[in-house]
């Protein structure tokens, strides 16, 4: 069940390869998640000595759950993945134009576990030939209605 998702991600990146990674977080950003407070839209994800986090996740904190910290909406999260997974992320991140983006947010088994996307960068033809594929996809689909 998705929580939030990056549409903007895939509009602006062809995604070549997804992974699941679980999220080390405070108490009251799963309360704000859980009530759907967050935002992933400006946020991507890096390899840092070893490690991977995601930055500019935003998760706005719930007054009645937030009272007794002090809150920082931004702050970097610490991303939960295998050795083996984060090796072969980083070899492929250091490759030309490639890039980790979070693609959404989503519950499994009552964890909130983050899928992010090996991306690389679409010029301007590219989505524009992607638009035009996905208004011919609506058109075909509308005659196909008509005809019928």
């Amino acid at each position: 069940m998705s929580i939030i998702a990056n549409k903007k991600a895939f509009h602006d990146y062809f995604i070549e390869e997804k992974v699941e990674a679980g999220m080390a977080l405070e108490g009251w950003e799963v309360k704000a998640i859980r009530a759907g407070r967050a935002s992933i839209k400006e946020a991507y994800v890096l390899v840092r000595n070893g490690e991977v986090f995601i930055f500019g996740m935003h998760i706005t904190p719930l007054m009645a759950a937030s009272s007794h910290v002090t809150p920082d909406p931004v702050r970097t999260r610490k991303l939960l993945l295998h050795a083996r997974q984060i090796s072969k992320l980083i070899g492929q991140v250091e490759r030309a134009g490639y890039t980790l983006l979070p693609l959404d947010l989503h519950f499994q088994r009552g964890r909130i576990k983050a899928e992010i996307g090996l991306a690389k960068g679409k010029k301007q033809f590219d989505k524009r030939d992607a638009e035009k594929e996905r208004d011919w996809v609506r058109e075909k689909a509308r005659l196909m209605r008509a005809k019928v």
